[in-house]
């Protein structure tokens, strides 16, 4: 896929929900891929507004074509980034999203604010609001 993003739950949550910034998550989808990690925040959002699970998978799976599971290796790298991002807050899903960017050498789009002023080597964040 070229062109590809690593796309954060937030990001996904604001097209779902319609907040600032879904359209720039809308122009983008079809060529973003996911981590399983950030895939399972997103269905226990919508789980937890009251979405029956499968109908939060099925919302899920059929907005994201490419989720990448997360590895060993995937793992490790989220594990190495906390030392950079425990300031900020950024929790292990934040992290894995991070980390898959890192890997494939992929821009993250993201709609956590607190993310622009996380620095990872290699990785190019992009704020959608």
């Amino acid at each position: 896929m070229s062109e590809s993003v690593v796309l954060d739950a937030s990001a996904l949550l604001a097209l779902l929900n319609e907040e600032a910034g879904h359209h720039a998550v809308e122009k983008i989808l079809s060529k973003a891929i996911m981590s399983a990690v950030n895939v399972s925040e997103v269905i226990t959002v919508l789980a937890n507004i009251g979405i029956a699970q499968d109908e939060a998978e099925r919302i899920t799976l059929e907005m994201i074509e490419h989720i990448i599971p997360f590895d060993v290796e995937q793992a490790c790298v989220a594990a190495s980034l906390r030392k950079n991002t425990k300031s900020y807050g950024l929790s292990l899903g934040d992290r894995a999203c991070l980390g898959l960017a890192k890997l494939q050498k992929l821009p993250v789009v993201t709609a956590d604010k607190v993310w622009s002023k996380v620095h990872i080597d290699g990785v190019k964040i992009q704020v959608i609001r």
